[in-house]
């Protein structure tokens, strides 16, 4: 869904949102004002706020770098684990709000999702993806999700396209969904993501073995990962939006992970 439209002038972007209606510009503002505060350097620097023709403008500096896309080298791969344990030692403010799309609006919202009638016939394997559409109902419906723990700064998006790489360290850009959430959370967010689960760009292991995690982390976060691998396999169902911009058969390999998640 179009949300923004973005214009570059120099060292500084404009991001002018289509409405005010889901607050991505107060929690974007937000975001960007507390790290410069609290660490400046991995995300951009807030300028203004705005507002052109009524709409609601963010202005703020321009990140160098480029996206992380392919599979990550070695050093991509040190410098995105270096940029999350960086966000993630950024202090909570004691009001901030959860991010967009915590875990128990997730759960509640792909469960609704995840139940409705889909005409699954354009899948190559109808039946694969029928069978781990129903068990994550299942799932979704008798989980109970782990309280948070470990309370972190959330970007709230996983995607790798907001991950810029300048060849040396990684930045994190799209501030939209910013609150509060669970480290594990965060982390589920990151490795279910379409945009390197499905082309395995991203080492999970490895990456999950760098941030150190413990026992009960792995534990919260292993439930985390379902909640996440069930929403993305509702996003790559017919007639969704991850449907069309994805390769064929990604329905089925979300599917089959989903499956392998909930064994």
């Amino acid at each position: 869904m179009h949300t923004h439209d973005v214009t570059v002038t120099g060292e500084v972007v404009r991001k002018c949102y289509v409405s005010w209606d889901d607050r991505e510009p107060e929690r974007e503002w937000a975001g960007l004002v507390h790290l410069s505060r609290e660490s400046p350097g991995p995300a951009p620097t807030p300028i203004a706020r705005e507002v052109e023709d009524g709409r609601p403008v963010v202005v703020m500096s321009l990140v160098p770098g480029e996206p992380l896309t392919g599979t990550l080298s070695a050093a991509q791969s040190k410098a995105f684990a270096d940029a999350l344990r960086r966000l993630f030692a950024v202090p909570v403010p004691e009001d901030s709000a959860e991010r967009a799309n915590g875990a128990q609006a997730m759960r509640d919202h792909v469960r609704e999702w995840l139940a409705e009638d889909y005409d699954l016939t354009a899948c190559q394997e109808p039946d694969t993806v029928k069978t781990a559409t129903d068990r994550a109902v299942e799932w979704l419906t008798a989980v109970h999700l782990p309280a948070r723990v470990d309370s972190v700064i959330a970007i709230g998006d996983g995607n790798l396209d907001n991950v810029l790489w300048d060849g040396e360290v990684c930045r994190l850009i799209d501030w939209e969904e910013y609150g509060a959430s669970d480290l594990t959370y965060e982390i589920a967010d990151v490795v279910e993501h379409a945009s390197s689960r499905l082309t395995r760009s991203l080492d999970v292991d490895a990456l999950l073995d760098t941030l150190d995690l413990d026992a009960s982390q792995r534990e919260r976060l292993a439930v985390h990962r379902t909640l996440l691998a069930c929403f993305w396999l509702m996003m790559l169902l017919p007639g969704n939006g991850g449907f069309k911009r994805n390769p064929a058969g990604s329905s089925e390999d979300r599917a089959r992970h989903v499956l392998e998640l909930l064994r």
